[in-house]
């Protein structure tokens, strides 16, 4: 891709040459996995590898305390009580609603003539969706961005700072619920218990926190890599048009070619080895999904973006246990968001005159800012 060539923003040749060389490396204090099998392989074993990154998780980290960073029995049991919130049936019947959301950032972005694709269409559209599920004011969004940001960042003075800003928020929503509940998704949490027993304070916390988090990063990312992709690749972008059948496929091979996800951290539980590697309990090992899911073992001329890639198989939402729960929502926003540029702007171009700045993310892959011009 032009754009990556370009710009240097995904870190292919390294990953490549990681594959190639050292597979699974020891570096700066951690495990590094970069192929595709040995990463499947540790999502699928919470019992060797813990998505717990302490065997104590502080209460001034709500978000170690959410279903992203808990392992079973416990994670069974706070995963069961958001679950019917993503059910497909639950998820379809909030497309009316995306579409109506995406058609309004459009409206304004045709009233100015262009638009900042993430600033002022990818980024908002997905805050919008996860704060009308979980009954949080939309006219925050800004704030929401800048905590999502700063929670994936690599300023950890911040990130502890948005952790207590944002127990606070969450904290004093729970309490208004417990009095006057709504229909939201807050609501049902504060009422809901984990076999038998409520949340406590700080897995409610948690919970707020992961999804608007979670609801924000992947969609926003997986929207601009989309369009990052489409403006190198005109002719698909054409196909697509023609063929809106083609959508779904073009979605995932998005998802696969700039995860939106690059790595996550497992705790080594039990001493494992992979790849002739030994890994000692206690240990933590990073899985390489923007690698993984490059793997030339798995991939067919994976440095090729093909939108009729098939098998597809990618890593992006993850695998086993941990397999995002908000992926059907992350794809159903992307498609609706994709087929209403297609209805109205299908000659969008990006603004070569504006540089392209990857976030300031190592567990994440976006770009700051995506000028696009409409006509």
């Amino acid at each position: 891709m032009k754009w990556n060539e370009e710009h240097g923003l995904l870190p292919l040749a390294h990953f490549a040459s990681m594959r190639a060389t050292e597979s699974v490396a020891y570096q700066n204090g951690a495990w590094h996995v970069y192929r595709y099998e040995d990463a499947k392989a540790i999502f699928a074993d919470p019992g060797r590898f813990s998505s717990e990154m302490s065997e104590s998780p502080s209460p001034d980290v709500p978000i170690e305390h959410s279903i992203l960073r808990r392992d079973p029995p416990k994670h069974r049991q706070l995963r069961a009580l958001v679950t019917q919130a993503f059910t497909p049936r639950a998820i379809e019947a909030l497309a009316p609603r995306i579409e109506t959301l995406a058609h309004e950032l459009l409206d304004k972005a045709e009233a100015r003539g262009g638009m900042d694709a993430i600033g002022d269409f990818a980024g908002p559209l997905p805050v919008l969706v996860i704060a009308e599920m979980l009954g949080i004011p939309s006219r925050d969004r800004e704030q929401f961005k800048e905590w999502s940001d700063a929670l994936v960042g690599t300023d950890y003075d911040r990130f502890m700072q948005c952790q207590r800003e944002m127990s606070d928020y969450f904290g004093r929503i729970a309490d208004e619920r417990k009095r006057n509940p709504q229909d939201d998704l807050i609501s049902r949490l504060v009422q809901a218990e984990a076999d038998g027993s409520p949340l406590a304070p700080v897995e409610l916390i948690g919970f707020c926190i992961l999804l608007l988090v979670a609801g924000n990063e992947t969609t926003t990312n997986l929207l601009g890599g989309a369009l990052l992709c489409f403006d190198d690749r005109r002719d698909d972008w054409e196909a697509i048009r023609d063929d809106r059948s083609l959508l779904p496929g073009a979605i995932e091979e998005t998802l696969r070619y700039c995860s939106p996800v690059l790595n996550m951290t497992r705790r080594v539980r039990q001493t494992a080895v992979v790849a002739d590697r030994k890994l000692e309990a206690g240990e933590y090992v990073h899985l390489w999904i923007g690698s993984a899911n490059h793997d030339e073992a798995v991939f067919e001329r994976p440095d090729r973006f093909d939108i009729r890639r098939s098998p597809n198989q990618h890593l992006a939402f993850g695998h086993g246990i941990h397999f995002c729960l908000g992926a059907q929502l992350a794809r159903l926003e992307a498609r609706i968001a994709l087929d209403a540029l297609l209805d109205r702007f299908p000659n969008f171009r990006r603004d070569r005159t504006a540089p392209l700045e990857r976030v300031d993310s190592s567990f994440v892959f976006g770009v700051k800012h995506l000028p696009v011009l409409l006509s």
